[in-house]
């Protein structure tokens, strides 16, 4: 144990001890002052005092019985005590320093082989074990004290377990004064058991200060581990600092052309973002709303290209036909070419589904070369999907511009708003109403997203919207669009579109060659005609995907295969020394004659093969001065290379005749004429729309518009009964209000007419009229068919039948006046594909008409009235002469 010697004259009296050969000096413990607690700690300390006792004093104050201690080493005021045996002092020798003569004290005889003795040793051993095992601190004192210990005996056993025992200093005193060796023992194990019990309190308390911060701790090192992890794999989220760098790295770009108003919200909120605690919620809003500020493309413009003539070439790629709708966009190109920019116009393509309403919408972005964005409002309800939510809520977002220029990248994209015709209108606002900020020119400029909160300027964006009914779109949304409409196509650009567009992709997106299937024109005519009626092509390519998928069904079931591997094995025999036509070629020779490829295969004599081969290459020679001999060939050409490629001469002769049969089978080719048709489409959906070669007395054609197109629709009418006064109108149909009362009006104008044309016929005031629209099931309504309700009713009434492929529409004022309609395109191509040759319009469509592209117009011989007279003069052939076309 070390000892501090403070008393100068002791240190060097313990010194020159030193030097003897064995040098020893007594240790006795110091005992507390009178009158004082033991085992109360004060501020005062009496070690201080005890180095100014000298003498008698100081040797009143020490404890009888002490300890000889070997000094093993004096370093400074340190001195290294080894302890021995007991000593007691007698007498004093000497003040200062102190020294005393002294009696070596022994312990009292004991029996090694008392019960008692040995079990309380024991269970001082076995204490000391489980001390040992609850306590590392112990384990260097055992250590410590085992190197001087020497053997084990009880009196060892009780001093040993005392000393390193952390007991009060006057037990252990006890412990050294005591010499009865079983007293020994037992106060040691008193010792030794209270430190057991001092043990486990400090487990129990180490226990509960762990289970209250190991939880914190834990969960502190993990974000750390998982801080650091992050930080590695480039993922760091939670750091301020690298957020704020990640921002402005991102602004810094765009920083020139970024307005300044979107710059100080940027560096507020920057600012904002670092005093915030990355756990509170407000962490999570700010620097999401940081995220889209960053993000959008401020200034970032695209390379418009305004060449028209590379217009007209995507547009004539894209799309056939449509030459007025095509002639507007490039005038809206043009205009942007002298302008320098292509903004303040928002174009509506109107026209029934499948004429290609949003693919145009894409042409016109690929034209321009800029990025093309679609979204459809078709029953959408919320205002904030268009303005997008407060940054308040939970799972707040912007709206759809926004979504979309971060989509896109650009400050200037082409956007389609899809079917506008159908917004819905929910408890949430009325969405037409909010697309009026967005899609006005006059406002765009300073567009304000209820998320983002700063003005975005939309001036330069392209807005392309479609509808399939213009009257559905709401009026101050229409007032800010130009109206282009797509009315569909007449039998002659279905064909067109058909086998140009449709069938081609049809047929690869299938798989199949062209080598391998045909479709005919009389195919395709058949299918327009009696399948496919509506005025655009969804219905027709949805056709042609089902011709297509049975022939790819056939093929495969006959063994066909174009799959890859096909093409590698064609590229490898076009590798060969022969030059790739005439090894494709030797290739089918081989294939087409059996006896040929028989001696090829089997016949191991090589000069006999190679005769072969050169004969085969000879006759290859000549296939080439005369192709029109092998008419086969160029089909055979792929399935069979690739047969004879996989055969070796030395293969199964089995299998090369089941794969020479299959490459026989997989060049024949599936032709799809009008005559097979049914059996790949089914039944025809629609008959003929004319059911009558010549119209039948109070029979009369006349002319509709609907969502879907035009159609043609009959007006019968029949007598009921006859008698004086039974003069009525029965009307049927499923016709609505305006319709009913078009044919109100026609019951009256049809008697003034009748009265004026024929005076004696009474026909109208004595007979009860029935006046039928067929196709019942179908809703009918709108007041073009007046002027046909009229003709009708003059026919039975005269009892002459109308001109012979006549269709007439307009609508009929009590005076006889004939007012313009609507749908002209659609009528006339309806008309055409009724097989009609005279149309009637009314004057006011004239200029309408004049609009319609020549191969539509085509053929017919149309008149445009301003009353029904002139009708009259045309449909019951009158020598009259009107205005025609």
């Amino acid at each position: 144990m070390p000892i501090y010697v403070k008393d100068q004259k002791l240190l060097q009296a313990l010194v020159e001890n030193r030097k003897r050969s064995i040098p020893y000096a007594g240790a006795f413990l110091v005992k507390d002052e009178e009158g004082t607690d033991p085992n109360i700690v004060t501020s005062s300390d009496s070690d201080k005092s005890i180095d100014d006792l000298k003498g008698k004093e100081l040797l009143q104050r020490l404890n009888e019985v002490g300890t000889l201690a070997q000094i093993t080493s004096i370093q400074g005021d340190q001195v290294v005590l080894l302890g021995h045996r007991r000593l007691k002092i007698t007498e004093m020798v000497q003040e200062d320093p102190l020294t005393v003569k002294v009696d070596h004290l022994k312990e009292k005889p004991y029996d090694k082989d008392d019960d008692v003795i040995k079990a309380t040793s024991f269970e001082v051993i076995s204490t000391l074990r489980e001390v040992l095992k609850a306590s590392s601190l112990w384990k260097d004192h055992v250590q410590t004290y085992t190197q001087h210990m020497g053997d084990f005996n009880y009196p060892r056993l009780a001093d040993f377990g005392a000393a390193i025992s952390g007991a009060n200093k006057f037990l252990c005193q006890e412990v050294l004064e005591e010499l009865d060796v079983y007293k020994r023992l037992k106060l040691t194990l008193e010792l030794v058991k209270k430190e057991m019990e001092i043990s486990k309190l400090q487990q129990s308390i180490a226990k509960a200060i762990e289970e209250k911060i190991s939880g914190d701790q834990r969960r502190y090192l993990l974000n750390e581990q998982l801080k650091a992890i992050k930080k590695e794999l480039g993922l760091e989220t939670d750091d301020k600092t690298a957020l704020s760098a990640k921002f402005r790295e991102r602004i810094e770009a765009k920083k020139e052309k970024c307005p300044a108003h979107v710059l100080q919200v940027i560096e507020e909120e920057l600012t904002k973002l670092q005093l915030l605690e990355a756990s509170s919620s407000e962490f999570n809003v700010t620097r999401n709303y940081l995220d889209w500020l960053t993000v959008l493309p401020w200034g970032n413009y695209s390379d418009e290209n305004f060449d028209v003539h590379h217009a007209q070439q995507i547009l004539d790629e894209d799309h056939y036909g449509l030459s007025d709708v095509k002639e507007r966009i490039l005038e809206f190109i043009a205009v942007g070419k002298l302008r320098g920019t292509s903004q303040g116009k928002i174009i509506c393509l109107s026209g029934p589904p499948g004429v290609g309403k949003t693919s145009i919408g894409r042409s016109i972005a690929r034209a321009l070369n800029r990025k093309f964005y679609r979204f459809s409002v078709g029953g959408l309800a919320d205002v904030a999907e268009i303005k997008g939510h407060r940054r308040t809520y939970v799972g707040a977002m912007p709206g759809k511009m926004v979504q979309c220029l971060k989509s896109v990248g650009t400050a200037n994209p082409l956007v389609l708003i899809d079917e506008i015709d159908k917004l819905g209108r929910g408890h949430s606002g009325d969405p037409a109403s909010a697309l009026l900020e967005l899609l006005d020119p006059e406002q765009n400029v300073n567009f304000l997203d209820h998320y983002l909160d700063v003005p975005i300027d939309l001036s330069k964006v392209l807005f392309v919207c479609t509808a399939n009914v213009i009257e559905m779109i709401p009026n101050p949304l229409l007032d800010r669009m130009e109206i282009i409409a797509i009315a569909g196509y007449i039998t002659d650009e279905k064909m067109h579109i058909a086998r140009d567009y449709l069938e081609k992709n049809t047929r690869e997106a299938c798989g199949i060659k062209p080598e391998q299937a045909e479709v005919t024109d009389a195919a395709l005519l058949a299918l327009i005609e009696s399948y496919c009626r509506e005025a655009g092509v969804r219905n027709l390519q949805k056709q042609i995907e089902k011709i297509y998928r049975k022939i790819a069904l056939q093929l495969v079931r006959q063994g066909v295969s174009n799959e890859p591997t096909q093409e590698a094995a064609i590229v490898t025999a076009s590798e060969e020394p022969n030059g790739g036509d005439s090894a494709n070629k030797l290739k089918d020779e081989t294939m087409e004659d059996p006896a040929t490829e028989n001696a090829a295969m089997t016949n191991a004599d090589t000069a006999s093969k190679e005769a072969s081969e050169l004969d085969l290459l000879k006759r290859t020679v000549d296939h080439d001065v005369h192709p029109a001999e092998t008419p086969k060939e160029a089909v055979l050409t792929d399935s069979a290379l690739s047969t004879d490629k996989l055969c070796t001469p030395e293969g199964n002769k089995d299998m090369e005749g089941a794969k020479e049969e299959s490459a026989d089978k997989a060049v024949e080719k599936v032709v799809i004429d009008s005559s097979n048709l049914g059996d790949y489409v089914g039944k025809p959906v629609f008959q003929a729309e004319r059911i009558y070669e010549q119209t039948p007395v109070g029979v009369v054609m006349g002319l509709a518009w609907t969502a879907m197109g035009g159609s043609t629709l009959y007006i019968e009418t029949t007598k009921v009964e006859e008698g004086d006064g039974k003069g009525a109108l029965v009307l049927t149909g499923q016709l609505g209000d305006v319709m009913k009362e078009s044919a109100q009006i026609a019951h009256t104008v049809g008697r003034a007419i009748l009265l004026d044309k024929e005076p004696e016929n009474l026909f109208f005031a004595n007979s009860k009229v029935h006046l039928h629209v067929p196709a019942g099931s179908t809703p009918k309504d709108g007041p073009s068919a007046g002027c046909t309700m009229i003709t009708s009713m003059l026919s039975l009434a005269m009892g002459k039948p109308v001109k012979k492929d006549l269709a007439m529409t307009g609508e009929v004022t009590l005076t006889g006046r004939i007012l313009p309609i609507g749908g002209v395109k659609e009528k006339t191509i309806a008309a055409r594909r009724s097989a009609v040759k005279t149309i009637v319009f009314p004057a006011a469509n004239k200029r309408d008409f004049d609009e319609l592209a020549p191969n539509v117009k085509e053929g017919l011989e149309v008149h445009f009235v301003d009353t029904y007279n002139e009708i009259f003069d045309i449909a019951f052939q009158s020598e009259t002469q009107t205005e025609t076309s």
